[in-house]
């Protein structure tokens, strides 16, 4: 019995000197100073999108002249609308001008003998409504009059006076075809003038566009009046 016992001490010694051991290992491998860690690099900017550049821009040129081409950023403008006082004038004359228009066309439905005669007055009425259109609501969007007060529109180029509207109401056949022709031509001119006239006084931009067109599209019209004047 005695030599049992001293061998189970015996046993039990070891295992506990083994187990002191590891953990002796084991609390010095935990004490050993471990390599700090290598600072994150920092993680490049974006390039901030910049986007696609804008197209150019077309900016018509005066009548005769021909229209240029120019990058969007020399023709920005982020400032308020500018008009002045002879554009709100042009327009204010120039809406019961093309009503006057309105007024021979409407005529020629009846009077007409030639059929180029009603179409062209067609024609004319499809453009010149929507221009009125166009026209009033410039002025109303700035809180403008519709016209302007006192202002004589029987003194403007090309209008017709009240005798030669009458005279056109009363003819018929041939003999309204010619006088259609000689007023209208006449009106177109004037408004061609007074178009002209505003390119080189006026200020806001979209009325120099409405006259830019307005000068070049009636121009064509007088030299086709003038292929409908009867024999």
């Amino acid at each position: 019995m005695t030599v049992r016992r001293g061998r189970l001490l015996t046993v039990v010694i070891s295992m506990a000197v083994l187990v002191v051991l590891v953990v002796v290992a084991v609390r010095a491998a935990d004490d050993t100073p471990r390599p700090a860690a290598a600072p994150a690099s920092p993680t490049p900017a974006s390039p901030t999108p910049t986007g696609p550049e804008p197209p150019p821009v077309i900016v018509p040129g005066r009548p005769g002249e021909a229209a240029v081409t120019r990058p969007a950023h020399e023709v920005r403008d982020d400032s308020a609308p500018r008009y002045n006082a002879l554009d709100t004038v042009f327009v204010q004359m120039m809406i019961p001008h093309h009503q006057q228009a309105l007024e021979m066309t409407e005529l020629a439905d009846e009077r007409a003998s030639d059929p180029r005669i009603r179409a062209y007055a067609d024609r004319i009425r499809a453009g010149q409504g929507p221009e009125i259109a166009v026209l009033r609501g410039w002025l109303s969007t700035r809180g403008l009059p519709a016209s302007a007060p006192g202002h004589d529109h029987g003194g403007m180029r090309g209008m017709q006076s009240p005798e030669a509207m009458r005279q056109l109401a009363d003819a018929r056949g041939t003999e309204f075809d010619r006088l259609f022709v000689r007023m209208m031509s006449d009106h177109h001119q004037g408004a061609v003038t007074m178009a002209t006239d505003l390119l080189s006084v006026g200020l806001d931009l979209t009325l120099n566009e409405i006259a830019t067109s307005l000068a070049t599209e009636q121009a064509v019209e007088i030299a086709r009046l003038r292929e409908l004047t009867p024999p």
